[in-house]
């Protein structure tokens, strides 16, 4: 009888996550048709999947076990309050100059460009929790954001770098959906765009060294050293990136996630020089090095992609790795000091205004 409530149990459970996975929305959809068979004709993946440009283990040396125990027992990965946020507003906003670049970071990789009078949006999570639900994530370190999503104005652009869900978040795409004039994803997530109500007019997914240009702005969806995945089973099936964002005065890179390759110095041949670099510089450990940066491989990316200030990003929001939320921030302004680069290390919604304004304070230290 004991082995029948357990098998019954068992049972149950394993039937209420398959209902999860295959009717929650928050997983996207997998690419079919066309977008299929132009995936299935890129050079950058093999049998359906995606590659790197280098040989790269996801896993790396991995200790589940391990990891678990200490995600959850070592260290002080979460702040001891709500970390500051300055306020701004949606007239700030629409009273950028034209000829200012402007940048707000909403915390981990979400960030707010405003270039020659235009309006982009990186990465909009803006969520609470990075997970398909929210009993199973860390909660954001900050109790608000910068700006309310409701009250984000009309946006010219979202760029997204990979799908995973401290990038791609359902529940901000769903509002911002319908005051987004177009989105630039690498190849297949525009799969997980269309299912969400995304009009496939306004879609445009690029491979890697594919360019787009709207009103005088140019993209180009440029190689990371990373990966993708939503759900069980789509692992690699959807394609990850770095951004170029060229306008008529400012020259921008953001690195997406990605592990420190030749990459960066091949994007810096093509592209650069940079007036910034909005650089990954969190969630990293030893036992996946080769998909995340450490702080010190972030600055010396920085100076591969010939950039003349970092904005270091991907920390200061989530709980998702195993090192001291600080630990970012204190390693990469230390590098980035001893191999004189500039580096802005602004309060989330605190602006960088290019040529103008750099903050450089180190706010999260009152924080531990």
């Amino acid at each position: 009888m004991i082995l029948g409530i357990i098998s019954s149990i068992i049972g149950i459970l394993l039937f209420v996550t398959f209902l999860f996975l295959y009717f929650s929305p928050q997983f996207g959809a997998a690419p079919k048709g066309d977008d299929l068979e132009r995936i299935n004709r890129s050079k950058n993946q093999l049998d359906g999947k995606f590659k790197n440009l280098s040989e790269t283990s996801v896993e790396g040396d991995m200790n589940y076990t391990k990891t678990l125990k200490e995600y959850f027992t070592k260290g002080n990965k979460i702040p001891d309050k709500s970390i500051p946020v300055n306020k701004i507003t949606s007239e700030e906003i629409q009273a950028t100059a034209d000829t200012i670049t402007k940048i707000t970071w909403f915390g981990h990789s979400a960030l707010l460009i405003e270039i020659d009078g235009k309006k982009i949006f990186l990465d909009p999570m803006l969520g609470d929790v990075p997970a398909p639900h929210p009993w199973l994530g860390s909660k954001r370190f900050n109790d608000t954001l910068p700006l309310a999503i409701e009250a984000i104005p009309q946006l010219d652009a979202i760029l997204i770098s990979h799908d995973h869900y401290d990038h791609l978040d359902y529940g901000s795409i769903k509002k911002l959906k319908d005051k987004t004039a177009r989105f630039y994803v690498p190849l297949g997530v525009g799969a997980h765009l269309k299912s969400w109500g995304v009009a496939p007019e306004k879609i445009t997914e690029l491979d890697w060294w594919e360019s787009a240009s709207f009103d005088g702005i140019n993209l180009v969806a440029t190689p990371a050293r990373h990966f993708s995945g939503r759900g069980i089973l789509d692992r690699m099936r959807t394609q990850w990136s770095s951004w170029v964002i060229k306008g008529n005065g400012s020259n921008i890179f953001c690195s997406g996630d990605s592990g420190y390759d030749t990459h960066f110095k091949d994007i810096g041949e093509k592209y650069g020089p940079f007036d910034i670099a909005l650089m990954e510089c969190g969630q990293y450990d030893t036992q996946w090095p080769l998909i995340h940066m450490m702080p010190e491989e972030t600055v010396q990316a920085t100076i591969d992609v010939q950039a003349t200030l970092m904005l270091p990003i991907h920390w200061g929001a989530f709980k998702l790795a195993l090192h001291s939320w600080t630990d970012p921030a204190d390693r990469v302004y230390k590098a980035a000091s001893q191999a004189n680069i500039k580096i802005t290390t602004p309060i989330i919604g605190e602006p960088v205004i290019l040529g103008e304004a750099s903050p450089t304070s180190n706010w999260w230290e009152q924080y531990h």
